[in-house]
């Protein structure tokens, strides 16, 4: 048996019943909402469907992330089960967590000299940082060791693939990831921008699609063009989604006919309140392993 466990925080974006099942330990974000501060504990303090439609009706969201000490504090206990750590964290290029999980990474170094505590900036975010995870937890599942696996992640976080769209472009002006001017034209045109994460985590505008059904069938275009194989991919596939599962369903049906060699069916997971709290309701967002990302 593995003498290391395998951790993550819940801006991950995948079930609770998934990291029960897969036995990864998770560290909560927090986020307020509407003047209440809420754990983003995967929906079971308040369920995304509330979390979006409140704020449609104007509460405001603001998120923060797990502090140093909160991280020692989690990390604590499996050091004294005598268990290394590999814990993997959100993008560096979204979210300053990764480096307060490093200092609480090297404040307990000195005090467990014994024991390994690796933290991994996933460059990633939602289910697309839950889906390095995942391959992480088999390939830990299969017996790979705590310093192969952290090799593995290290050279592999970049393979996994971001590309996402929003049909309300409402949360991303207030967020001030695009101008009041152009998310106010592109929401009367019915334009819908398709984004991706870079190289370097960051979230990136790529092109300004015209309808929804259109950017739909365009995102699946995008996993042609860079899913491992083309249209022989035969790894897994998760798509995320804020509020608006039948755009989501519909993504995920286009993907089933086109990639006849996928791992099981697409799964589909609700984007959680930290994501969710800056891109509202509307979002779908796509994830498979390919080509290497760039900027």
């Amino acid at each position: 048996m593995n003498d290391y466990v395998l951790t993550c925080c819940s801006s991950s974006d995948l079930s609770k019943e998934y990291f029960t099942k897969r036995n990864i330990p998770v560290v909560y974000f927090h986020f307020e909402l509407g003047g209440t501060q809420y754990m983003d504990d995967m929906g079971e303090s308040v369920p995304p469907r509330e979390l979006f439609r409140r704020m449609l009706a104007g509460e405001d969201t603001k998120t923060s992330q797990v502090s140093i000490a909160e991280y020692e504090e989690f990390f604590k206990p499996f050091l004294d089960e005598g268990k290394d750590i590999i814990h993997v964290s959100l993008s560096g290029g979204i979210s300053g967590t990764v480096n307060s999980a490093q200092v609480a990474a090297k404040n307990l170094g000195e005090a467990y000299p014994d024991r390994k505590i690796y933290v991994i900036d996933s460059l990633g975010a939602s289910s697309g940082y839950g889906m390095l995870v995942d391959r992480m937890a088999d390939l830990r599942d299969q017996g790979m060791g705590i310093d192969e696996l952290h090799e593995y992640a290290e050279n592999n976080k970049l393979h996994v693939h971001h590309w996402f769209f929003s049909s309300d472009l409402t949360f991303f002006i207030r967020g001030g990831r695009v101008s009041k001017t152009a998310g106010t034209i592109g929401n009367i045109l019915g334009i819908c921008p398709l984004l991706n994460v870079d190289s370097d985590g960051l979230l990136i505008p790529r092109e300004k699609i015209h309808g929804k059904k259109k950017v739909c069938h365009r995102i699946v275009e995008k996993m042609i063009e860079h899913a491992e194989n083309g249209k022989d991919y035969s790894g897994k596939c998760f798509i995320s989604q804020s509020d608006c599962y039948e755009d989501a369903r519909y993504v995920a049906d286009l993907i089933e006919k086109t990639f006849p060699k996928l791992d099981g069916k697409v799964q589909i997971f609700p984007i959680g309140a930290t994501i969710g709290s800056h891109t509202g309701p509307g979002t779908v967002a796509l994830f498979f392993f390919g080509d290497q990302r760039v900027k």
